[in-house]
């Protein structure tokens, strides 16, 4: 039997760690790393002189790192929150029954027998019911319609509406940096934007807006401008307030297209608090997602369809064309088209390109496919313009009744408020109790030019109705039959 010998190994042992006797380092878990401890004056140098060469190429690419992370954070969109708003709620002496409405008109002289059938018809056709108000001064007989009593009826919608934000959201008016205010016929000066700032003193340095004839579609028109201001001006409160006035605008002539409005425009406004501050997340209602505005001025049948002007007997009043509601039809293709891709899902994206290529491409004789926009919205407040208009958006967007009740509410209990009107819409759904936490609502409303705007909210809560709700007194009657 042999026996195997093994070669043996010696181990010395230094300061720098164990060295095998085939000269294997083993390093010890203990003391400076080897790297450092084998480095030399030399090597320092050498270091040191590598480090100089390309110093410039750092301090570079530190200053571009440094001036791109300020851009970003100083240019990046600043999320927009609305943190409350309130609507006007007018007195119950304001309202104008049918037949108060039919005797008043009677009695002024300046109708004919065939215009005071046709307001009756259009009162009975509007969806408008018993309720709805108008200015104190269209009371009288005659109507009083006067600068004083116009700057009246303005004072107490703007006031009671921002006396009833303030209250609710316990906000300083001296936190105010910006202010915008839209009511499309009545533009006096000083202009309704001071008037607010005088009756709240206001500060100095606040930035104001008063627009003036952009129809109903200003109140969308006002959110965006106040989106925009609230990018560029950091931590402060921007406030939107929406109106119409009727007291110097009622028509008192015989051309049927100008006799509409005053079957339709009734007394409303709402103010609107919206936020840039991130610490208002908490407390908002909603955050802003989309804004698409559309227009068609351009085109001059669209330009003149809604139109304030004078008749043959130099009465003024605005003119309803005959061709509004197809004007209207196109101006919300238009206004869908850009909207869609934003908030539609891809399923419904590809559908609808496939249908446009179906027919551009090959000439295939397809119907436009209409995107379900149901898919993409849970709440759907559409401008309370009239019966017709709510009719046209329920069967073009093919809605279903539930999706259009806030609408047809809003006009039989408030009627046709202007750019206000999708706010009392808003308040009917919170009053309800239908909203919850990540519902998307679609607020679209149109306006003389033509206009078509929409803009889109997330509720980022279960959102209550705020207290002194315009619907506070009447919701358990909503919603009612309305006659056909």
């Amino acid at each position: 039997m042999s026996t195997e010998s093994y070669p043996q190994s010696s181990t010395t042992t230094t300061n720098g760690g164990a060295t095998t006797a085939a000269g294997v380092q083993i390093k010890q878990s203990r003391g400076m790393p080897d790297f450092l401890r084998s480095m030399n004056y030399d090597d320092i140098q050498q270091l040191y002189l590598h480090l100089q060469y390309n110093l410039v190429s750092i301090v570079v690419f530190s200053t571009v790192l440094v001036f791109g992370a300020t851009v970003y954070i100083m240019t990046r969109p600043r999320s927009v929150y609305l943190v409350d708003y309130a609507c006007y709620r007018p007195p119950s002496h304001l309202q104008a029954r049918f037949k108060q409405f039919m005797e008043h008109s009677r009695l002024t002289g300046d109708f004919d027998e065939s215009s005071l059938e046709f307001q009756r018809k259009i009162l009975q056709r509007s969806g408008l019911g018993e309720e709805t108000c108008v200015p104190e001064a269209m009371h009288y007989i005659p109507p009083r319609p006067s600068m004083a009593a116009a700057r009246e009826e303005a004072e107490q919608v703007m006031f009671g509406a921002l006396d009833n934000l303030f209250k609710t959201t316990s906000l300083k008016t001296k936190d105010i940096g910006i202010l915008v205010v839209n009511c499309s016929l009545f533009n006096p000066t000083p202009s309704l934007s001071a008037m607010i700032v005088n009756r709240y003193k206001l500060r100095g340095n606040i930035r104001t807006f008063n627009l003036g004839g952009m129809g109903c579609s200003a109140g969308v028109i006002a959110i965006d401008l106040a989106k925009d201001m609230l990018q560029v001006h950091r931590n402060t409160y921007a406030v939107v307030v929406s109106t119409e006035n009727i007291t110097q605008n009622w028509y008192f002539g015989n051309k049927k297209s100008m006799l509409i409005p005053n079957c339709l425009f009734r007394v409303g406004g709402a103010a609107v608090l919206l936020s840039n501050k991130s610490t208002d997340k908490s407390r908002a209602k909603y955050k802003l997602v989309h804004v698409v505005r559309t227009h068609r001025g351009a085109d001059e049948t669209a330009f003149r369809c809604v139109y304030q002007e004078q008749d043959d007997k130099g009465k003024t009043g605005v003119s309803l064309s005959k061709d509004l509601m197809a004007i209207a039809g196109g101006a919300l293709k238009a206004n869908i088209t850009t909207l869609g891709p934003l908030v539609l899902p891809i399923s419904e994206q590809l559908l609808f390109f496939a249908s446009l290529v179906a027919r551009k491409v090959f000439d295939a004789k397809v119907k436009p496919y209409i995107p379900d926009f149901k898919l993409a919205f849970d709440h759907f407040c559409i401008h309370a313009g009239g019966r017709a208009v709510i009719d046209e958006l329920e069967n073009n967007l093919q809605l279903l009744p539930t999706h259009v009740e806030a609408s047809r509410m809003t006009l039989h209990r408030f009627g046709n408020t202007s750019s206000s009107s999708i706010w009392y819409e808003l308040a009917y759904t919170e009053a309800k109790g239908r909203m919850r936490k990540g519902n998307r609502v679609w607020q679209i409303a149109f306006g003389s030019g033509f206009k078509c705007n929409s803009v889109v909210w997330e509720a980022l809560r279960h959102v209550k109705p705020s207290p002194n709700s315009p619907w506070e007194d009447c919701i358990h009657r909503y919603p009612v039959q309305i006659a056909a």
